[in-house]
């Protein structure tokens, strides 16, 4: 059986890269969950998880640190857009949004209180097109871009040594940015950050495959996207905390160090007690498959694998719902601090809210798609991200439409019930492809949504200058944005999940009544090939 598994699977996947869709649905398995987890897995397997979420953890904080810190950087290194911001070194009745809604320089200083003090001042406002290229291209486009070839090479080579290569870079460049002067310097070590990530999210759910069985895969990919969560819930309990205390008078440079250092370290111990574990369910190599055993040898068979109507469809549903991940993260300090929030304020809630629900969301998003897909098959775990996208989109209205703190406690069941989608979209995507392409196949997909995603925040201003333009205040204009690429994009997000669902079905019905016996081999081996569909493990 292993030998014919081989021949066919060489056979079809240079030529034709088919989805490794299984011909009927899965048999019952046991049920995940985190106690399943704790109980069937080793005690190794639950070290390296713990490893990479926490290297996940330092991710999110490492990559969301500019946008908590950027008001503060803006105004020592001199870039992006100047405005009117409240003077909080002069005591004064005025609030933040008295000065935000002034437009000039002459306005803005002449504005007084009641009592005669001016509590403005002109200066950098941390947004503007400067502020979008470090949160967009500078960062995506080499995340994105490097972030192939990586994971191509993640599917040849060493795993753990290329984790372990790019964590030491990000973090490095992390450190550096706090000793930065210069604008042009902010930029380069950007792009070092960029190059770093790439890699991390490829090579480490590749790696969590292959440590845990499928039974068990949605609930280990969430517990590993908690740090998602903690990393980006840290970037504001490190920027806003660390940057007001002021530490040798170094502001938001001690919050770009204390970030960057843990990750030189876990690079380290990685190095040392990571082990890299075999590709599950690979077959031998074969001489019709040495082409493929290169970097430009695999792409184009990759790439024809994402056009397929599922995949691509999934990717680009993906993409969008990522997009409204990138405008609030890159947009929520703005946000609070134009509606008269102070950074202390805004890190009392943002510190832990995102830390806690996310965490429970992507949770409880693996667990509930670990059950339904041994109940109806791996399309269910789209219906889960389906529901779950447009029961969460009232209460991201609700965040922009609010005042604080309810806006705040708002994000509580946005977070909870919204974030279910991040596992589970992994798993998917995990379980359509053969196993020797699966890192390949995650940067792949991380190429797709962060080019989109990731550039999103782009279209912010002009969006906003021309509800500026129309009448509306700062602070109306940016809300009535937000409302656009906030909760409009988990609607939409929705809705072209539903159609990765139809292409996901028809896939499905096409591999079970395909007529010849042949054909129905050829389709059942490259399933046998995923662990996804090998229901006798």
């Amino acid at each position: 059986m292993t030998q014919r598994r081989a021949s066919r699977l060489s056979e079809h996947f240079p030529t034709g890269c088919e989805l490794a869709v299984p011909t009927s649905l899965p048999k019952p398995v046991p049920s995940g969950g985190i106690r399943a987890l704790l109980l069937r897995s080793s005690g190794y397997s639950l070290y390296v998880l713990a490893l990479l979420a926490f290297t996940n953890l330092l991710n999110q904080l490492d990559r969301y640190m500019l946008a908590v810190v950027a008001r503060s950087s803006a105004q020592e290194i001199h870039f992006g857009d100047q405005g009117c911001l409240l003077n909080d070194t002069i005591p004064s009745t005025l609030e933040e949004t008295d000065c935000s809604n002034c437009t000039d320089r002459t306005t803005c200083l002449s504005l007084v209180d009641a009592g005669n003090s001016a509590g403005c001042k002109w200066d950098y406002t941390g947004t503007g097109t400067e502020y979008d290229l470090l949160a967009g291209p500078i960062f995506v486009l080499v995340f994105t871009i490097a972030g192939v070839p990586l994971g191509i090479a993640a599917d040849l080579y060493n795993r753990k040594l290329l984790l372990c290569g790019c964590l030491f870079v990000w973090s490095t460049c992390v450190v550096l940015t706090g000793l930065a002067e210069q604008y042009w310097q902010l930029a380069a070590l950007r792009f070092g950050v960029g190059f770093g990530e790439a890699g991390c999210t490829p090579f480490a759910t590749s790696l969590l495959a292959d440590y845990f069985s499928p039974e068990l895969r949605g609930t280990a990919l969430g517990v590993y996207n908690w740090g998602i969560y903690f990393g980006y819930s840290l970037s504001y309990a490190v920027g806003d905390f660390i940057t007001e205390a002021d530490i040798m008078g170094m502001g938001w440079r001690w919050a770009y160090f204390l970030s960057g250092s843990p990750g030189i370290l876990l690079s380290f111990l990685m190095l040392f007690t990571l082990r890299e574990p075999p590709l599950t369910d690979l077959p031998p190599p074969s001489d019709s498959s040495t082409s493929q055993d290169s970097l430009f040898g695999r792409l184009p068979h990759l790439l024809r694998m994402f056009f397929r109507p599922s995949i691509l469809l999934l990717s680009l549903a993906g993409a969008i719902r990522n997009a409204a991940g990138y405008v609030w993260s890159y947009s929520a300090e703005t946000y609070f601090e134009s509606t008269g929030q102070t950074p202390a304020q805004i890190g009392t809630y943002m510190s832990w809210i995102p830390m806690v629900s996310g965490s429970v969301g992507v949770l409880v998003g693996g667990f509930v798609s670990d059950r339904v897909v041994s109940r109806v098959g791996p399309h269910g775990r789209v219906w889960v991200i389906v529901a779950s996208q447009l029961l969460a989109a009232p209460f991201v209205f609700c965040v922009l439409f609010l005042e604080p703190p309810w806006a705040y406690i708002s994000l509580i069941p946005t977070y909870i019930i919204g974030e279910v989608w991040v596992p589970i979209t992994l798993v998917v995507l995990v379980e359509l492809v053969p196993a020797e392409v699966r890192t390949s196949a995650v940067a792949l997909y991380f190429f797709i949504t962060t080019n989109i995603g990731g550039n999103m925040p782009l279209l912010l201003n002009p969006v906003k200058q021309a509800f500026k333009n129309a009448g509306y205040t700062e602070v109306e204009a940016l809300r009535n944005t937000l409302y656009l690429f906030f909760p409009g994009e988990y609607i939409l997000g929705a809705l072209v999940y539903v159609l990765a669902l139809l292409a996901l079905r028809r896939d499905l019905r096409k591999a079970q009544t395909e007529g010849t016996p042949s054909k129905r081999s050829s389709l059942d081996d490259k399933g046998e090939t995923n662990l996804a569909f090998n229901s006798t493990d």
